[in-house]
């Protein structure tokens, strides 16, 4: 089970756990792009959901059936200095990336009823670092990795592993739609804002979809029935 599934790193890790030989349910709010999602692979389908809302992330692990991987990759950002954010704002932040990540998670845990499994939540850069100008996404991306250290403990005697990767900035819209953002409030270029994000990663570039998915698979593979409560950066560089 993948959130978030229709577009970016979701999508991504969708057509790789499925070409991978995985059943892949995703959900998200659009359900044209879910649709052309599904249509890339025979193993993946689709239910249309809020992350936020505990009921369509019930009906969607109904419809998956019991779990074996699940990938809490549902996530949002805006960014806003503190004084300027309004509550509004706040809680929509706190609710797609920590709540959504919250139900995932615990849908997973009861789905796998007694283990084994896997479940992995895709955090980021801002799960253990503050950015500047993004107070709510940070503090929403560090309640997800406090949520994947304890949660970890609990499931580790059933052989199920929780673990975080954190990605720095990732060649996607969703950093896009930042490197227009900066531009717009900067005055830059939108290549010299692109180029801004990714001097964020310690290598200078962005991080690409590929990586992401290809840290999930490993995390699911028998490899790494060890790793528990990690939190695993992708950033070019420590975290």
């Amino acid at each position: 089970v993948i959130t978030g599934g229709g577009s970016g790193t979701g999508a991504d890790m969708a057509l790789r756990f499925a070409s991978a030989g995985a059943r892949v349910w995703i959900n998200g709010r659009r359900q044209e792009a879910l649709d052309a999602v599904c249509a890339q692979h025979a193993n993946i389908a689709a239910l249309a959901g809020d992350v936020t809302d505990e009921a369509d992330v019930e009906a969607l692990f109904a419809a998956a059936g019991r779990a074996d991987i699940v990938i809490a990759n549902a996530g949002q950002a805006t960014s806003n200095l503190l004084k300027n954010i309004e509550k509004s704002e706040w809680d929509r932040m706190i609710g797609v990336n920590l709540t959504g990540a919250f139900l995932t998670m615990r849908a997973g845990v009861r789905s796998m009823s007694g283990g084994p499994g896997r479940i992995i939540a895709i955090s980021s850069i801002a799960g253990f670092r503050g950015l500047a100008y993004a107070a709510h996404y940070t503090a929403a991306k560090h309640g997800v990795i406090g949520l994947v250290r304890a949660t970890s403990l609990e499931v580790a005697p059933f052989a199920i592993t929780v673990n975080a990767i954190c990605p720095g900035y990732i060649d996607t819209d969703m950093t896009a739609r930042s490197a227009a953002n900066v531009s717009q409030k900067t005055g830059r270029s939108v290549e010299d804002a692109r180029q801004i994000l990714a001097d964020v990663n310690k290598h200078g570039r962005l991080i690409t979809a590929q990586e992401v998915s290809e840290t999930a698979l490993f995390l699911a593979s028998d490899a790494a029935a060890s790793i528990n409560g990690q939190i695993i950066g992708l950033t070019g560089g420590d975290i």
